[in-house]
């Protein structure tokens, strides 16, 4: 359906694949269909599944996308604070949720069946995603998403990284929708706002920025995207659907309910933060030996910050990767640290070595 200039695109899946260490192998289907870029006036809703917002961080990543023209509003229990445990005062030192399990769900299943919110933007990352998937209404999810794909605007788009990839992987599983990988409200979005002066504004930190900004204004609001690399491990040229994101949560996710189809066909995006090159190994090998990277067209690395030596990090990729004998490129600016792009998981891409470059076209115009 097209109303406005907007359509629903979708895009050739694996056919009938089972999840990797999904009960009883349930059969994917064929097409995901692309979100439908956002217009100036939408209403986005800021939610946090994970961890809890700092407020002046918030704030800060909310008026970054009032300015892009977007009407931000936050949900209910985003600075939230709880303890992993069983409710009870909050401790000094101990991980914090952004609200129990129930009341996380709450705010995302509230905020994607609302019919006057056209994006869900998760506020952080952290840890926490994968304990509100037990708890959200699936057929509601499913039917909300339907209802806005039918309304001629395509369906509605899920924005986060990092933690969230719990969240992009069962979303395009299960409501058969792309998502959007990315800069989050609370975390780099919120360096975003006001302009650089002095030496700032022409160095490193300015340019980073720019291109941040400029990569999650055209994932949201369409256009091509175009993601240099910085050298390639294994030379040669892939296209196919985009999946992955980051590494600990899609090894978290296999054997459960929510794990993602296998990478056959697809081009896999992987990055993560703060791992040791042997647990990056180990995180692979899983994947490996559970049959996730078989038929994979290609692989872009995106950002490892504060994973080791990178070039102990390039010789486990090339030994773990390598033999898959697709091409591999490395060093894409996304993921997490300052530079941090935005990519359409489950969107056509074009990753070439040659070029260092993973290109995807512009989404619903």
């Amino acid at each position: 359906m097209r109303s406005g200039g907007a359509r629903a695109e979708a895009v050739d899946g694996t056919a009938d694949a089972p999840a990797v260490g999904m009960p009883g192998g349930r059969p994917r289907t064929r097409h995901t269909r692309r979100y439908g870029r956002l217009r100036p006036g939408d209403r986005v809703a800021v939610v946090a599944p994970s961890g809890p917002a700092d407020p002046a961080r918030l704030e800060a990543g909310c008026a970054v996308l009032r300015d892009l023209g977007l009407d931000a509003v936050v949900g209910k229990h985003a600075l939230d604070r709880v303890n992993l445990g069983p409710p009870g005062p909050v401790r000094d030192g101990w991980h914090r949720l952004a609200g129990s399990d129930a009341d996380r769900a709450a705010d995302l299943q509230a905020a994607w069946c609302d019919p006057r919110v056209r994006a869900v933007v998760c506020a952080r990352g952290g840890y926490g995603a994968t304990r509100v998937l037990d708890h959200l209404d699936w057929d509601a999810l499913r039917a909300a998403s339907d209802t806005a794909a039918e309304s001629g605007r395509g369906p509605k788009l899920l924005h986060g990284s990092s933690d969230i990839t719990a969240l992009h992987a069962a979303f395009g599983t299960r409501l058969n929708v792309s998502t959007s990988f990315g800069p989050m409200p609370a975390g780099v979005i919120a360096d975003l706002g006001p302009a650089l002066t002095g030496e700032d504004a022409d160095g490193a930190a300015g340019a980073e920025r720019a291109a941040t900004l400029d990569g999650l204004r055209a994932a949201l609001f369409g256009g091509p995207v175009a993601l240099p690399g910085t050298h390639a491990l294994r030379p040669g040229r892939a296209e196919g659907p985009l999946t992955g994101g980051t590494l600990a949560l899609l090894a978290a996710l296999l054997g459960t309910p929510y794990a993602p189809p296998p990478a056959a066909g697809r081009i896999v995006f992987l990055e993560d933060v703060d791992e040791a090159p042997y647990r990056v190994d180990r995180m692979l090998v899983q994947l490996l030996q559970a049959g996730w990277f078989a038929g994979a067209a290609g692989i872009a690395l995106g950002s490892w910050r504060g994973c080791g030596d990178p070039a102990e990090l390039d010789a486990v990729f090339t030994a773990r990767l390598g033999p898959l004998g697709v091409p591999v490129l490395a060093g894409v600016p996304a993921g997490h640290g300052p530079d941090q792009r935005t990519l359409e998981l489950g969107a056509p891409a074009v990753l070439d070595t040659a070029a260092l470059t993973l290109r995807a076209p512009g989404g619903a115009r």
